[in-house]
Parts: C-alpha cells; structure tokens; sequence
C-alpha cells in the first residue's frame, strides 16, 4: 500500500507556497512512474510542481524521500523565485533524515502522525 507524508516543516511550507495535498499526490503518482528532476542520493529525489496555473518551471521545488513503491516522505520545498537550490550541508541533513523516516515501521510511523510530526495524505492508490 501506498503511504504519502509530509514532514510538519514541510507542512508550514506548503502551506505559505500554496502547495495542495493534490498536487503533492498528483506529483508521487509521477514519482512511482520515475519522473523526478534529479536523484540527490540517499533516497532523496528533487521534484518540480507547478503552482496554480503558472507551470513547473516557475513553481515549487520539493524534497522527497522514497523508497520506490511503498513510501513517500515530503521533506522540504521553496519556490523557485525564493532561492535557486539548497547549500551541501542541507541536503546531508535532509539525507540523514530520509533515513531515520524510511527505516520506521508502520507503527512507528502511525505513531508519528497521532504526535503531529507527520502528516499522512493521499492513502492507498489515488493520487
């Protein structure tokens, strides 16, 4: 089954972009289908979604740990207009947080959404 999340920080920061869950579940579906704009190691994918009806290319830039098929974490986003890209010491720590996100169990997982340190969006296979 398809798990989608998205971090709290990540959550304030779709919130201020204008980022709706059903853009974030559109771009997972084309995630699953390998359309990412860059592999940044680890687990961590660079994926472009549009904002409203300006396009990809002048949206938002997300930060998205997966592990191919069954788990997706939403980690970090900006617009394209706020920033050009994140420094080296950003992406470890993104990297490092991949990691501890995709190694919890269902559970622990379950148990992070009821604390609101994460949110979990489009469930199973919509999207």
């Amino acid at each position: 089954m398809r798990r989608v999340f998205k971090t709290r920080a990540f959550a304030r920061i779709a919130r201020k972009a204008g980022l709706s869950n059903d853009a974030l579940c559109k771009a997972v579906t084309e995630l699953a289908q390998g359309l990412h704009d860059g592999d940044l190691g680890q687990s961590v994918y660079k994926k472009r979604i549009a904002l409203g009806s300006r396009g990809k290319s002048s949206g938002a830039r997300t930060l998205v740990a997966m592990n191919h098929g069954t788990r997706w974490f939403f980690l970090y986003g900006f617009k394209k207009n706020e920033r050009a890209n994140i420094s080296d010491a950003e992406l470890e720590a993104l990297q490092e947080i991949a990691k501890i996100l995709l190694a919890r169990s269902d559970i622990e997982l379950d148990l992070a959404v009821t604390a609101g340190e994460l949110e979990e969006i489009c469930n199973g296979n919509e999207g």
